[in-house]
């Protein structure tokens, strides 16, 4: 791997996977709200950051995403659903990432290996949904599972060996998950950032439109 852009660089783990390409020896490409005024969830804003760069990038990454979004937590009961942190869930972890994706096709090589990832989240998962609860972030993550599904179709017919999966980070210690880790185990987000480097690197072409998890397993749709 020679070039990589990361999407959400700001973040815990955009920052982490960053920091650990870069001591590899790849070139980084890092674009975010905060240091770049990236809104993922603007067509204008991601076509103009994308539009400036050249690529092509061997690893496009889109570490982007929130559990909270203007103060609506995590919904435990059908109640508390509302329209507007709906839309702003799908927003942020469906259409901002979707939008990277659209604009990122000329920015990856036509011919050889590369990968187009995005983080999504075990809770996205409608096979793997025992406990309920979550209602916007799980539909949202779900969303956006069926756009990398079905936009890895397609790019496997105009880029070939390209590979597009969604991917489940696993439970990182970052500012995203600070409210909500409870007695859940996590790993820091240099750790995480190993895991994930270590799934993509192992995938096969094949694979392409698959949702994976930290250890690389196969994650129910």
């Amino acid at each position: 791997m020679e070039k990589a852009l990361i999407i959400g660089a700001s973040g815990g783990i955009g920052q982490a996977v960053s920091a650990a390409l870069e001591a590899r020896g790849v070139t980084v490409t890092r674009l975010s709200r905060s240091g770049d005024g990236l809104d993922v969830t603007d067509e204008t804003s991601v076509a103009a950051a994308l539009g400036a760069l050249d690529g092509p990038f061997d690893l496009i990454l889109v570490t982007t995403g929130a559990l909270e979004i203007a103060g609506a937590a995590p919904e435990k009961a059908l109640r508390q659903v509302s329209a507007q942190a709906m839309l702003d869930q799908f927003a942020l972890n469906c259409v901002g990432p979707s939008l990277v994706l659209k604009h990122s096709l000329r920015l990856l090589p036509r011919e050889g290996r590369a990968v187009f990832a995005a983080l999504s989240a075990r809770v996205g998962s409608i096979g793997d949904n025992n406990f309920g609860g979550w209602y916007s972030y799980r539909t949202a993550k779900a969303a956006l599972n069926q756009m990398i599904h079905t936009g890895a179709i397609e790019l496997g017919r105009s880029h070939r060996g390209a590979i597009c999966v969604a991917l489940h980070p696993g439970t990182v210690e970052t500012e995203f998950t600070r409210k909500y880790l409870g007695r859940h185990p996590a790993v820091p987000a240099a750790q995480a950032a190993e895991n994930l480097l270590g799934v993509i690197e192992r995938l096969r072409p094949e694979e392409s439109g698959g949702f994976f998890d930290w250890q690389g397993a196969t994650v129910p749709w």
